[in-house]
């Protein structure tokens, strides 16, 4: 049995490669850019575009279960062709899928529902490689961000790839839709030491206003209305995405990993 994994180079498309690996499954990883992308063994790396479902026909080809993801393109624009792909997945016989869900529907989600297929929703809530974009800070040793008090239960990219990888190779998950969260909410001053401490050294968290934040983000050309989406999700993260609900131990057996363990693993992109 062969799985397929859209968006393969992705945060998440390689930790749902990662862990079909770890299962000893063949693995199909889809790119745009096959000649760009490397995996290890096991994995055998095709070219498609989920915006153009002709372009997947041969990577379907003795697939049991495809990972989808519901944008495409270089400015990652909810997929319009929904339908199509569907189509053309249950043409291919494949019988599972999951999706990656994303802050808004595309067209792909109410297809894929709507379909004979076996689906499961995987919904994490901030995931933890988001932290990379602090990596210039803390290696400056300073760490400027609005709402340091504010809460969010982030999820290891890894657990999100490992309870992917769980509903494709496994019964029992068709029509679940899992949020997922990490172990604990942490605050944003609570993340930056835990990246200190993960380096050696002490970094200097310095809370801006909003206004001031707004401004920071306009200078480095961050457009409008993700200046206004970023302010807004983090003033008052949603209680609902944001607190422990035990999802990935649920479906994996393994408890979800901690931010404290993520730094350690990541720890020499901020040194």
């Amino acid at each position: 049995m062969t799985f397929l994994v859209a968006g393969a180079t992705g945060t998440v498309g390689r930790q749902v490669v990662g862990a079909l690996r770890e299962a000893g499954v063949p693995v199909r990883a889809l790119t745009r850019r096959p000649g760009e992308a490397v995996f290890g063994p096991g994995v055998e790396v095709v070219g498609g575009d989920l915006t153009d479902a002709a372009s997947l026909a041969s990577a379907l080809d003795g697939v049991a279960g495809v990972h989808l993801i519901n944008f495409g393109g270089d400015g990652y624009a909810p997929l319009e062709n929904g339908g199509e792909l569907v189509a053309m997945i249950e043409g291919a016989g494949v019988r599972r899928v999951t999706m990656l869900a994303g802050w808004s529907e595309s067209t792909l989600e109410p297809a894929v529902r709507a379909s004979g297929l076996a689906w499961t929703m995987v919904a994490p809530t901030e995931i933890m490689a988001n932290a990379l974009e602090w990596a210039d800070e803390v290696r400056a040793g300073r760490v400027e961000r609005p709402y340091g008090d504010s809460r969010t239960a982030m999820v290891h990219e890894g657990d999100i790839g490992a309870v992917a990888a769980t509903a494709l190779l496994e019964d029992g998950h068709a029509g679940a839709e899992y949020l997922l969260t990490g172990p604990a909410r942490i605050s944003l001053r609570e993340k930056i030491a835990v990246l200190g401490s993960a380096v050696g050294r002490e970094v200097e968290f310095v809370e801006l206003t909003p206004d001031q934040a707004r401004e920071a983000m306009r200078a480095q050309g961050v457009p409008e209305h993700m200046i206004d989406f970023q302010l807004e999700v983090f003033a008052a993260p949603p209680v609902v995405y944001n607190t422990p609900n035990g999802v990935v131990e649920k479906v994996t057996g393994r408890p979800a990993r901690t931010f404290a363990q993520w730094a350690e693993q990541n720890a020499t992109a901020f040194r």
